[in-house]
């Protein structure tokens, strides 16, 4: 395979249309479609009692007025629990319209339909919803108190509770081998939650034919969203179709399906034969979507005068808001995400998910990563201060070894198979970074420290993706792909990839992802998986296609097929470009005909002379035209890591915190695009910085999130981020046959630690919460 494209630094090729107003995002469809919007609930626990909605009549342009009671069949039922587990024993799902109870601030209960927004919320504002206020329950410590609960049924509000061990080699567990270590430490960890908040919120537009329906979702997963629709409204799938136009982010939001709205607004667009859309508006998203983070860890530690962890104890609490759509995914992730690249002696960990009554939680760029980074660095810290070694020495003597590979943490990931990591070489990327960031020769002043962060991520989970190649009688390449896209530039690198496989300039090849009418089977776009699992998928489809295309050359040129390769467009023997023919014309020979449209395709007619009358015109088995499908399903995730450093300035008067530096060195195998990568990393670390410095969701005690807007909820601009100097390691997968890793989730996961780390350094205190502010760093100087 020639790498004359993949690994380059080729421009993204959705740019130009991005750039210049061209996109076609879900609020530029269905300019004449009537419009919906939501009373939404503005209580966090509450009994509905009545709902009037005779003020709404009045308004003139009203179309319809929804709710929960007038649902039919599946419709009324509890939205689906997407990711079953054994230790999720008490699972719920909101209903799509609320019934009887209300459990955060932002359910929906009624539905309007009118001509237009302006209109809608109109009648929104005049409908009385009545309520009997309940108790909120707010908070990891008041949920796990049980005095209230979220649900009734739900004793002590606990959803899921889960306990993986792993012994030491000697047999030992991790509180035996704590307890028998020279050393041991304890400590308590919190992680307060945030939001993806992507640029554009969620939206659905639906249009009804009376035979089929056509949905367009602002989704991470249309195919997923096609099968839910198709499941609640009772029709056929090929009866379906979801589309995902431009995306303006997810970050995981986007992920879960169906939200209330892609069941709602398709099922009244088909009782109304009417197109209907939705957009959300900002404060909907905030307290109607979906949070995540939120987190409190205590941790034991017993380690030995090198540093070594001998034995590991963690346990973890975890706030999943009202509902549990996402399954328990997010402290799986945390659990086992925490071991990091390092062996551990012993390990005990040990999560309760909980109930509590606030926006449900779902998995957020870094789906669990940065809490557990958190957890595991903060420890690595910790050890080294006690022990008064430096810290990247304690991280060394805890590596993984390169010849190690592949190594098994002996847990369970979050894909139901075993932890086990692929490749690596962690001792050469902290030689790398550590060169980066100039750690050997840091020199230290007060109100001036440095911080590393180190991580291990779980790419490409399955359990598949698909690709589809077409190579068309002008020469050009049709790519499609389940997997949507929300910015990451798959247009980009699966043109590479096809480019490269095929041997065709990457301006002849066009990329289709989203569309379940261009292909109906996928996963969706979530866990740094896309690169891997449809990147690998295409690539199998290419060499499909190629083979193909070679062996008809090979009739027309007459030469052997193993003599033949393909460089930009043209089929030729090695050694021998005369004796070449276009890739377009195999394309035309690949697909007889009766009937001639041009002068190219004439060449594949009854009459023309090409054919051999001694067997069938399309070969038994073999099918018209230069085209190929295949599935790639990874036996196991991969894994990529990577190592940040931070230098970082705090104020002695104002207690403000400025980030110096920030250095990346990652390792995500073979690289496809190295600018784009590094896009991902620069955008996860303005994220990460959020995470650590600004963004929090602040609840009050009745369950009000008190800052659901851009105006309250702090976030870095472009004068918060660093410059971000990256490097880049590859330890090929041998798990793929592209040899990739996923990136996408790479910039975010270790921020917040490496700024504790850095700010500890810098102040000489315990940085164990975060985000943290100036204000709480001036309290922590006052002993408060």
């Amino acid at each position: 395979m020639t790498t004359r494209l993949f690994g380059e630094r080729v421009q993204r090729k959705e740019d130009p249309r991005l750039l210049t107003g061209q996109g076609r995002f879900l609020d530029d469809l269905g300019r004449d479609a009537l419009a919906v919007a939501f009373v939404r609930s503005p209580h966090a626990h509450a009994r509905i009692l009545d709902i009037d909605v005779s003020g709404a009549l009045d308004v003139e342009g009203l179309v319809a007025v929804y709710t929960w009671e007038d649902l039919p069949g599946r419709v009324a039922e509890p939205l689906p629990l997407l990711i079953p587990h054994p230790a999720l024993t008490h699972g719920r799902t909101a209903y799509a319209l609320a019934k009887e109870f209300v459990r955060h601030v932002g359910e929906p209960v009624v539905m309007v339909v009118a001509e237009d927004r302006y209109l809608a919320e109109d009648a929104c504002a005049r409908i009385h919803v009545h309520y009997e206020l309940l108790k909120a329950v707010v908070g990891i410590e008041e949920a796990a108190q049980g005095a209230a609960l979220v649900h009734d049924d739900v004793p002590g509000n606990i959803g899921a509770h889960l306990v993986q061990e792993v012994p030491s080699r000697e047999g030992r567990n991790a509180r035996e081998a704590i307890e028998t270590a020279p050393h041991t430490l304890a400590f308590r960890l919190d992680i307060e939650r945030s939001a993806c908040t992507p640029l554009e919120g969620r939206g659905v537009h639906a249009r009804w034919d009376g035979t089929d329906l056509r949905v367009h979702s602002s989704t991470q997963t249309s195919t997923s969203v096609r099968m839910a629709i198709a499941a609640k409204l009772d029709l056929p799938l090929p009866h379906v179709e979801v589309i995902a136009p431009d995306v303006g982010g997810g970050f995981g939001v986007k992920i879960v399906h169906p939200w209330p709205e892609e069941i709602l607004v398709p099922w009244a667009a088909m009782l109304l034969n009417r197109e209907l859309k939705w957009t959300e508006d900002r404060r909907e998203h905030f307290i109607s979507s979906a949070h995540e983070r939120g987190q409190v860890q205590y941790v034991r530690v017993g380690f030995d005068d090198e540093g070594r962890v001998l034995g590991l104890d963690v346990t973890i609490m975890h706030d999943h808001g009202a509902y549990t759509p996402y399954g328990i995914i997010v402290p799986i992730v945390t659990s086992t995400q925490l071991l990091g690249p390092y062996k551990i002696g012993a390990y005990r960990v040990e999560f309760t998910s909980i109930y509590t009554n606030t926006v449900q939680v779902t998995p957020y760029r870094g789906a669990g990563r940065p809490q557990g980074v958190f957890c595991m660095e903060r420890t690595m810290d910790k050890i080294a201060r006690y022990l008064g070694k430096d810290r990247t020495e304690v991280r060394a003597a805890n590596f993984i070894q390169p010849e190690d590979f592949p190594y098994d943490q002996g847990m369970i990931f979050q894909d139901g198979r075993p932890l086990i990591y692929d490749s690596g070489d962690y001792p050469a990327m902290l030689a790398l970074l550590k060169r980066l960031i100039g750690w050997d020769t840091f020199e230290r002043r007060p109100g001036l420290g440095i911080g590393i962060g180190c991580y291990v991520e779980g790419t490409g989970v399955g359990p598949y993706e698909g690709g589809h190649v077409q190579v068309t009688s002008d020469g050009r390449v049709h790519v499609s792909t389940g997997l949507t896209s929300q910015g990451q530039g798959h247009e980009t690198v699966f043109a590479q990839i096809a480019a490269t496989e095929l041997g065709v300039p990457i301006e002849r090849v066009s990329v289709v992802t989203g569309d379940t009418r261009r292909f109906g089977y996928a996963v969706g776009t979530f866990a740094s998986r896309a690169a891997v699992v449809s990147g690998n998928a295409i690539a199998l489809a290419c060499r499909k296609v190629r083979e193909k295309a070679l062996r008809i050359a090979a009739e027309a040129l007459e030469a052997d097929p193993g003599d033949l390769e393909i460089t930009d467009g043209l089929v030729h023997v090695v050694g021998a470009p005369s004796a070449s023919i276009p890739l377009s014309t195999v394309a035309v020979l690949s697909n007889p005909l009766r009937y001639s449209f041009d002068a190219e395709t004439a060449k594949a007619t009854q009459f023309s002379g090409a054919a051999s009358y001694d067997k069938p015109p399309v070969a038994e088995g073999d099918e018209p035209g230069l085209e190929g499908r295949d599935y790639y399903s990874p036996l196991r995730s991969t894994f990529a890591a990577g190592m940040h450093a931070a230098i970082v300035e705090t104020d002695k008067d104002t207690a403000e915190i400025r980030i110096l530096r920030y250095a990346v060195v990652h390792d995500c195998g073979r690289l496809i695009n190295p600018m784009i990568v590094e896009g991902q990393i620069h955008g996860g670390v303005a994220q990460g910085v959020g995470g650590a410095l600004y963004e929090r969701m602040v609840y009050d005690s009745h369950g009000q999130l008190l800052n659901a807007s851009f105006m309250d909820f702090l976030m870095p601009y472009a004068t918060e981020v660093p410059r971000i100097e990256t490097d880049h390691l590859e330890t090929p997968s041998p798990l793929n046959p592209l040899g990739i890793k996923g990136a996408g989730e790479a910039g975010v996961i270790p921020v917040s630690s490496v700024i504790a780390g850095a700010i500890e350094d810098a102040e000489g205190l315990d940085i164990d919460r975060m985000p943290i502010s100036p204000s709480e760093l001036f309290q922590l100087r006052s002993g408060e």
